[in-house]
């Protein structure tokens, strides 16, 4: 059985690991005034991008992901053609509605795939599962990782769904925004009030950064450090630890709003590639893509894994 997986351009990865893998975007538009961008994973466009467009005003950039139809497109051209089977993970359905217009675009997809196939010769169904990754960023990727190693490994899409799942309940994402104040008017222009305006105001005159979680659709601080530097290290040498005391899959992925140079030069850094290194423990780095800076902001930096359940505790 022939066995694909999509996966939306809000997932922190390297676009050639993507390709190698024959994973398949599906882009999202970037609108910035009467600019328009496309995220496709590219991470030289995402350099460009946040030094020459992010700036003061990257706050009240819109994004656009695939409408149903477009989606519906995409599988009816080209996937059901090439796959019998593919799964789609989507960025957390909470913070944005791409699970929901997969899942719609799904029921068009099984209704009207049959006379394609039979025309292209192929004989069997085809069928399709959406999952809901339940996180975002670096932290979907933790999921790709493993469905592509079980796909490569020929395995069937039951046991492949049914790890994919369970993933997706345990996989933590975490990010350190450089500045407090852009994200609050980020989440000012999405309509969430959950960085208030003197939060944001103090946090930046006393430099506090917090550290934020994405995990089982809920997104919320966890902790908090003066310094951006001193945030990340907490982060970092706390992912650290977690690997240390076992993943429940051999992956850490980080992204950086910025040249990964920058990323490596982090206090903690060090401390995780080797503790990575020793455990086994894949460490995957990429340029954020251009959803993920207008969201958090240029400069931050995400990290996903997947741990069994325990209490998050960030020192001050």
């Amino acid at each position: 059985m022939r066995i694909g997986m999509v996966v939306d351009s809000t997932c922190d990865m390297q676009r050639e690991w993507l390709d190698e893998h024959k994973v398949i975007l599906q882009p999202i538009k970037i609108h910035m005034g009467n600019a328009e961008f496309t995220d496709e994973r590219n991470a030289a466009q995402s350099l460009r991008f946040y030094r020459e467009h992010l700036g003061e005003h990257g706050h009240a950039a819109e994004s656009t992901p695939f409408s149903v139809e477009q989606i519906r497109e995409l599988f009816l051209s080209k996937l059901v053609l090439d796959y019998d089977f593919v799964f789609c993970m989507c960025i957390m359905s909470s913070r944005s509605d791409i699970y929901e217009r997969t899942v719609a675009a799904s029921r068009e997809i099984l209704r009207y795939y049959h006379p394609i196939r039979k025309d292209a010769g192929l004989k069997g169904i085809f069928q399709m599962r959406v999952l809901d990754s339940q996180t975002l960023f670096a932290g979907q990727a933790i999921t790709v990782l493993e469905g592509v190693r079980m796909i490569e490994a020929e395995m069937e899409y039951n046991p492949i769904y049914d790890r994919l799942s369970e993933l997706a309940k345990n996989t933590y994402g975490y990010a350190v925004p450089r500045d407090v104040k852009y994200l609050r008017a980020r989440a000012m222009k999405r309509g969430d009030r959950s960085v208030t305006w003197m939060k944001a105001t103090l946090g930046t005159l006393l430099d506090i950064k917090p550290i934020l979680r994405a995990y089982r659709n809920d997104t919320a601080a966890v902790g908090k450090a003066k310094g951006f530097d001193n945030a990340a290290r907490m982060l970092l040498t706390y992912t650290a630890d977690r690997v240390k005391k076992g993943l429940m899959a051999p992956y850490v992925n980080l992204s950086y709003g910025g040249e990964l140079d920058k990323m490596r030069a982090l206090p903690g850094y060090d401390v995780l590639a080797r503790t990575c290194e020793e455990q086994g423990v894949r460490l995957g780095e990429a340029v954020m893509g251009l959803t993920g800076m207008v969201n958090v902001g240029e400069g931050a930096i995400t990290v996903g894994f997947a741990a069994p359940d325990h209490e998050v505790k960030f020192g001050h």
